[in-house]
């Protein structure tokens, strides 16, 4: 049979162990001159044996028990007296002795890299006395190594990362992978790397597995990452020796070697010139290998003609340059503008600037394009003045727009009315003059803001807006007057000469040097012998009185009136009155009461006074009536007719209802009964016209149709009565009908006869009287059936 190359080695080691060890592979009892042993108790004598060390090969693949060794004593003559035993560590269930012989074998395989060597303990017994014929003794059995472990990388696979461009051997990770066998025997657990993918990049150190770079000038930009395959095998790497891989990731971190390029020499970009301040132009960026901070860069305008019209500036999360307006473009002023950007990286690498300088330039050139344009007013504000007094129709000022394109385009004025609602100004088309259109009041808007539109004759849809503020000037057209309305009060006991009241004045003008009132009592008021009046050069007068002796009683109230003129040119002035009355009051002056108290009746009324009171007294006869007109309604009863008559209700017993107590309305169910064939009733939630009834007469026709015609007319009279409340009942009926046999079936009148009356000829009257019948009869059968 041929062997291979791994089972070859295995057939070798095994077969060097078996010689080296079969001198030591039995226990043998070396006889002595010692006396014999003796059992507990004597003097012990010299070990008669001697246990040795015994060795067996783990992963041991035969069929029968693998001899491990042999235990012997000199006691033992081979007769079969003595008898061995074995325990500890494995006995019985791992290794087993023949007790005639003393034979150990394994009975199973044994794994060194579970368990490396078992502790077992050796007794020689004699046979029939069971007794031991040398002391117990202790021995091991070592497990021996062979290589059947593969080296392991436990904490693979590995990641690492290096800068690009690094020098030749850079260290990168180091990788370690361990075995399982036994190191301190022999080569099985002497590993060595090796690198199996990955060349001609990296290395590794074949003792340490320190992997290192093995090219010079690697770039992340033509590849960022590699994928490395490391072994590990024992045995030093010999033949015959078992190996294990673990992969490493390797990636090239940036370094910023790579200048930022534009990708063209040149760009161009239209913007129309109406576009707004602030927009953005155009966006342009540099081309950079490099990522993260190593491509940040800035953009700067280095040269051109609109360093002052445009600025450039970058976005941080896309790294282009930005182009934004910084002043208004006017075609008609440029046409176009050529700027030139440079871009750099904000951190250069000083390792990489010989490889040129970190920066590139390129050139934007930006066209104006006309647009039309609305009309542009000379001035964004026009302010104005104009007298309150100026007529209608007089020039305020004037404004003035043109078309800022190369057409020139005539220009058309008007005024936005949501600022002129009143319609105060006109303006002028063609000229931009504006004019009052109604006469102005300072006092109601001393300012007026309005907006001026310039419409372009060719193009109405360009609008241009020019902001107008006329400041009314002020005139003096308003007279002074009270600056409150003064509550005067005299009291009754005043003394000539006491002040009781101070006025001062308003004017709603607003001159230029402030306000200046004169006060005086009028010419009809001057030679008065009650008041006079003070004035006391600040804008203020004083009323005092100019004798004593007031009384409610002569006179409650007094009129003054006060001239009080302004200062303005021409003056104005006014006259206002002020009320005065008199009051009595008390030591300290303060007013009590200033109601006129009469204690003595007046000898006549005057013709005001009476029809006052006449005009009373008729209001509360007016009320009287009323009342008791109401109080009469509610009295009245709801039904009523024009005759009054006792009545009394008919109600119908041959239900489970209240019996005879149950008399305040009727049961339509009786009614219901009778075959008789009714008209339409009215509704009686309707109000009818007021409609005189008169009650039929009666034929002389049978009692029982006497008496439906009459429940039947009555039920008519009660549909169409519009004092009728809408209740379907009729009250009461006291008509029995003409010449009844039987008189009046009232029972009114029982209580009062002395005698019973026979009443079986009821029972001749039909099934209708039935009950009645059953009710008054004097048969027993018929009272209590």
């Amino acid at each position: 049979m041929k062997l291979g190359r791994v089972e070859f080695c295995h057939f070798l080691q095994l077969i060097a162990l078996v010689l080296c060890f079969s001198g030591m592979s039995q226990a043998e009892l070396s006889r002595s001159s010692s006396k014999p042993y003796f059992q507990s108790g004597r003097p012990r004598t010299k070990r008669s044996w001697v246990w040795n060390q015994f060795f067996v090969l783990e992963e041991y693949m035969g069929s029968d028990p693998l001899y491990v060794g042999k235990l012997h004593s000199d006691v033992d003559k081979g007769d079969g007296s003595i008898k061995y035993i074995l325990s500890g560590e494995g006995a019985s269930s791992i290794f087993i002795i023949d007790e005639n012989t003393g034979d150990i074998h394994a009975t199973k395989r044994l794994d060194r890299e579970e368990q490396a060597y078992y502790t077992l303990r050796a007794q020689a017994l004699d046979r029939l006395t069971n007794k031991p014929v040398e002391p117990e003794s202790e021995f091991v059995i070592k497990i021996q190594d062979i290589n059947d472990n593969e080296p392991k990388f436990l904490d693979g696979p590995y990641t690492a990362g290096i800068p690009e461009m690094s020098p030749v051997g850079t260290s990168v990770v180091q990788v370690t992978a361990t075995d399982a066998d036994d190191p301190t025997y022999g080569n099985s657990a002497r590993v060595v790397y090796s690198i199996l993918q990955g060349q001609p990049y990296f290395s590794v150190e074949p003792k340490t597995g320190v992997i290192k770079t093995a090219l010079p000038n690697m770039d992340r930009e033509a590849k960022d990452q590699y994928l490395l395959v490391i072994q590990a095998k024992d045995m030093v790497g010999q033949n015959g020796g078992l190996s294990g891989t673990t992969s490493v990731t390797v990636t090239l971190t940036d370094v910023n070697d790579n200048p930022p390029r534009f990708p063209r020499r040149s760009y161009q970009y239209n913007v129309p010139e109406s576009l707004p301040v602030a927009s953005v132009v155009a966006r342009i960026k540099a081309a950079d290998a490099d990522i993260g901070a190593n491509a940040e860069m800035e953009y700067k305008i280095v040269d051109g003609d609109g360093l002052g019209i445009f600025k450039i500036s970058v976005d941080k999360d896309t790294q282009e340059g930005i182009i934004t307006i910084q002043k208004d473009l006017d075609f008609e002023a440029k046409t176009s503008y050529t700027l030139r950007i440079e871009a750099a990286n904000k951190d250069a690498d000083p390792r990489f600037l010989s490889l040129g300088p970190f920066s590139d330039t390129t050139t934007v050139k930006i066209i104006v394009e006309d647009v039309d344009e609305p009309p542009v007013f000379s001035s964004p504000l026009y302010p104005m003045e104009v007298s309150e007094a100026t007529q209608v129709g007089n020039i305020i000022g004037t404004v003035a727009a043109h078309d800022p394109d190369s057409s020139n385009s005539p220009v058309r004025y008007s005024i936005d009315r949501n600022t002129d609602l009143e319609r105060y100004f006109n303006i002028d088309a063609n000229s931009g003059v504006i004019t009052t259109a109604k006469s102005l009041d300072r006092e109601t808007n001393a300012v007026h803001n309005i907006t001026v539109l310039a419409m372009e004759s060719q193009n109405p849809s360009q609008v241009g807006r020019g902001y107008v503020t006329i400041a009314i000037l002020d005139i003096n057209d308003n007279a002074p007057e009270f600056a409150m309305d003064y509550e005067t009060t005299v009291c009754e006991n005043a003394q000539p000469g006491q002040v009781i009241q101070k006025i001062s004045a308003v004017d709603r003008d607003e001159p230029s040097n402030g306000h200046q009132f004169y006060f005086s009592l009028t010419t009809d008021a001057t030679n008065n012998h009650n008041f006079s009046l003070k004035d006391n050069k600040d804008n203020t007068a004083s009323i005092l009185t100019r004798r004593n002796g007031f009384r409610r009683q002569e006179q409650s109230v007094y009129y003054l009136p006060i001239f009080i003129m302004d200062s303005g040119s021409p003056s104005l002035s006014s006259t206002n009155t002020l009320t005065i009355r008199v009051c009595d009051c008390d030591a300290d002056g303060i007013a009590q009461t200033c109601n006129a108290e009469a204690y003595v009746l007046p000898a006549g009324l005057s013709t005001g006074a009476l029809i006052a009171i006449l005009a009373c007294v008729l209001t509360l006869l007016v009320l009287i009536l009323l009342i008791v007109t109401m109080r009469r309604r509610k009295k009245e009863p709801l039904i009523f007719d024009e005759e009054r008559d006792i009545r009394e209700n008919i109600v119908r017993y041959d239900d489970e209802g209240g019996g005879e107590e149950d008399t305040e309305a009727f049961d339509m169910a009786a009614l219901r009964n009778l075959n008789v064939i009714r008209d339409t009733k009215t509704r009686r939630d309707v109000t009818p016209e007021i409609q005189f009834l008169s009650r039929p007469t009666f034929k002389s026709i049978p009692d029982n149709v006497i008496f439906r015609e009459f429940i039947w007319e009555r039920l008519k009279e009660a549909d169409v009565d519009p004092c009728a409340p809408p209740y379907d009942s009729l009250q009461t009926y006291a008509f029995e009908g003409n010449g009844s046999v039987a008189e009046s079936l009232s029972s009114l009148e029982s209580i009062s006869s002395n005698s019973d009356q026979n009443y079986d000829y009821l029972s001749d009257w039909g099934p209708r009287f039935k009950r009645l019948a059953d009710m008054y009869g004097t048969g027993q059968e018929t009272l209590y059936s």
